[in-house]
């Protein structure tokens, strides 16, 4: 397969040829054309001048061209047979044509090749009624027509000129368009050489402006969002072994103990502390696979989910339901997965109830067009610099690792992951005290409000 470069070079020159050869043959027909009526013009204008002459009775019984007419003359009886006089370049030969004197033609205008003659000529002749020949008389004037050699060789001429036009169009195609594609090749090695650990390099972006501008601007913001997935990916890594060790670690340690035990020993509280390893081991393992599906963007079934309803079946399953109100306004209804709402209204109810002093407020609510889900708690708020923190993988403020310690810090941002799969979004917004999370989706096309 050819490269850009040779498919630009082979299709621009294919072009050229086409329209090279078009103007070419046009050329040529033209020329044509001009040279056949050139020579009829000088055989009409050389029979007006020896026309007039004959009748004036000036030409002497002589028929002499002068320079720049036609050279063959001729005057030749009435019923075409003989010839009465002729120029020196065809005396002694017989009439020029012959048919149309025969048959009383008046007026001759046409290309007549005799056997007697080396090439043909075009025959302008006009009848006399009266002359010093006799009556009826016609008076022939014939100029060869263009020589062939000569038309080859023209169109040989015009061929090389034609092969060189072609052949500087393609060297200038093909030089342009490498000069163009430079940036790119270069940019192709550039990309070559990086490795998976050099993420943090760039491309030279060169000044041109336009698409290869653009493109190595791609190519580094690119490069910007490969190196931030693969720093996401190693952060990812390793707190996730460090959540996966605690348990891991405190459960190998209690089963060695209890192995120690003497019968009847007090295994149960053991067995016990084993479980809840287990279960926080269970939990990260649930939110890591619901990250992974999530990064994958695995899909569930997409049903209508009445907001309002929702959460009022999340709430009542809560185990204290004295400190949650709710506000919910009645059909505000979304497309979406009705698991994973429930599990995004699950993660914030849990993260206010760690945080909550004593109340926790969920609405339901149109708000611009959109479906909003509100979770707010009157505890001890999160900082502003501190709001987008949150919703990174395995990140835990101290204040939620002082209330919860045993959290995998993947609730929030699972949450976020689910709003934004639905086209929606979900953030921290200001709050007299507390925490204060909102959560905005589409409304339903069906909702007959939106």
């Amino acid at each position: 397969m050819f490269s850009v470069r040779g498919r630009a070079t082979l299709l621009t020159t294919v072009v050229a040829g086409l329209i090279l050869l078009l103007s070419f043959t046009l050329c040529m027909l033209l020329l044509r054309d001009w040279a056949v009526n050139k020579v009829e013009e000088t055989a009409e204008s050389t029979l007006e001048r020896v026309t007039f002459d004959i009748v004036q009775g000036r030409s002497g019984g002589t028929l002499n061209p002068a320079d720049g007419e036609s050279p063959m003359l001729q005057v030749v009886s009435a019923d075409g047979r003989r010839v009465l006089a002729a120029s020196e370049a065809i005396a002694g030969r017989p009439p020029i044509v012959h048919a149309d004197l025969a048959a009383g033609e008046m007026l001759v205008d046409r290309r007549a090749c005799p056997r007697f003659l080396d090439e043909c000529v075009w025959v302008f002749g006009l009848r006399l009624r009266t002359s010093p020949y006799g009556t009826g008389v016609m008076v022939l004037a014939a100029s060869p027509m263009p020589r062939l050699a000569s038309a080859w060789l023209l169109a040989l001429a015009m061929a090389l000129i034609l092969a060189a036009l072609l052949a500087l169009i393609a060297w200038w195609t093909w030089h342009t368009v490498g000069r163009a594609l430079a940036p790119v090749d270069r940019i192709r090695g550039e990309m070559d050489a990086l490795s998976a650990g050099g993420l943090d390099q760039r491309v030279l972006v060169p000044q041109t402006g336009g698409e290869i501008q653009w493109l190595a601007e791609a190519v580094n913001t690119m490069l910007g969002r490969l190196e931030e997935a693969a720093n996401r990916e190693r952060r990812f890594i390793s707190d996730a072994s460090h959540d996966l060790r605690n348990p891991i670690a405190g459960l190998h340690t209690r089963l060695e103990v209890a192995l120690t035990e003497p019968e009847g020993g007090g295994w149960r509280t053991m067995v016990r502390s084993a479980l809840r390893d287990t279960e926080r081991l269970n939990d990260i393992v649930v939110d890591l696979l619901e990250l992974s599906r999530l990064d994958a963007r695995a899909p569930l079934p997409v049903e209508t989910v009445d907001l309002a309803e929702l959460a009022r079946r999340e709430v009542e399953r809560r185990p204290d339901t004295a400190l949650i109100t709710t506000r919910t306004e009645p059909g505000v209804v979304v497309h979406a997965s009705r698991v994973r709402l429930a599990r995004v209204l699950g993660n914030l109810l849990s993260n206010a109830e760690r945080h909550a002093e004593s109340r926790i407020e969920v609405v339901v609510a149109r708000e611009a067009g959109r479906a909003v889900l509100a979770v707010a708690d009157d505890g001890a708020g999160i900082p502003p610099d501190q709001r987008d923190r949150v919703f990174e993988r395995f990140a835990r403020l101290a204040e939620s690792r002082r209330r919860d310690p045993q959290g995998t810090g993947l609730g929030l941002p699972i949450a976020r992951e689910i709003a934004e799969i639905y086209g929606g979004t979900l953030s921290l917004a200001d709050a007299p005290g507390g925490a204060r999370f909102i959560m905005r989706l589409p409304l339903a096309p069906s909702d007959p409000t939106n």
